[in-house]
């Protein structure tokens, strides 16, 4: 019964310190992720076992928002009368898995949208009737190095809400917090998952890809402060490729832009010291 009431008492701290729509960061103002990992999530060819990586979803929401089942979590992150765009990614070398659209479907279906309310969208955002009228996205790419910003990050995942995304190329894309001040964004975010099942984390010149530079990590990270997730998800990448090269070789360009959407856009958390990282599942290769 204690324990029950402290539960409740440390989410309802969270609800009260929440500049990120649900819970966002605790009191001490630091942004709570969580990275989970299972290495039953793929199997020797490579496939995602789906029964696995909806389970890793559900324990990941419970971790984030500490309510006590996934129910009860994407209850106080999804309303039943919301309009839910989930943001994913479909670059042809290294997409948003399906099975895991799937599961976010399936999820707020379960909290009592209606299907004609809810999308799953990457290039088509700017036309979809869905996204057009949306009051929550749920943001969900995989991480891959990137050639013009250093990462394909969360952040950059909100580009084609931009009718002109060559537009925030400039720099290293360092001002891709911009994005998240759109009217079709601004305000909507309940939750981003940064993919790192299988990461990118070495790549040269515009769409490449070697599957030779990507790793069965299996994991995701989950957070409500899409800045703090991006930050996480670079140090393992970088982390990884330190093991890879045997040498430090920073990523080129750099990924700035995550820090920048800190210090200078005021979005969220890039400071490790300022993230509350919770670590659970599988810790072999962790890398951080």
């Amino acid at each position: 019964m204690l324990q029950n009431t402290a539960k409740v008492a440390i989410g309802s701290t969270l609800l009260m310190h929440a500049p990120w729509n649900v819970f966002g960061k605790s009191q001490n103002n630091r942004s709570r992720v969580v990275l989970i990992r299972d290495n039953a999530l793929l199997n020797e060819a490579g496939q995602i076992n789906e029964d696995v990586l909806a389970n890793m979803l559900d324990k990941a929401l419970v971790e984030l928002t500490l309510m006590d089942s996934p129910n009860e979590a994407w209850s106080k992150i999804i309303k039943p009368n919301d309009v839910v765009g989930i943001k994913s990614n479909h670059w042809n070398s290294l997409r948003t898995p399906p099975e895991l659209e799937n599961i976010l479907k399936s999820k707020v279906l379960a909290t009592g949208i209606s299907e004609e309310n809810i999308s799953i969208n990457d290039r088509g955002v700017l036309r979809d009737p869905v996204f057009q009228r949306s009051t929550a996205l749920i943001n969900v790419r995989p991480s891959r190095t990137h050639a013009w910003s250093g990462v394909g990050s969360l952040l950059k995942n909100y580009i084609m809400f931009s009718p002109q995304p060559s537009s925030y190329h400039d720099d290293s894309c360092a001002d891709l917090a911009k994005l998240w001040e759109l009217p079709l964004v601004k305000g909507k975010t309940k939750l981003n998952v940064l993919v790192m099942i299988s990461p990118l984390f070495h790549m040269v010149g515009s769409n490449y890809f070697n599957k030779e530079f990507t790793w069965p990590y299996q994991g995701l990270i989950v957070g409500f402060d899409p800045v703090a997730v991006d930050s996480i998800g670079v140090q393992i990448l970088q982390a990884k490729r330190r093991d890879y090269f045997k040498e430090d070789r920073p990523l080129n360009p750099p990924a700035k832009h995550i820090s920048l959407a800190d210090t200078r856009h005021h979005l969220g958390n890039a400071d490790p010291s300022n993230i509350e990282l919770i670590k659970t599942g599988w810790t072999e290769g962790m890398l951080i």
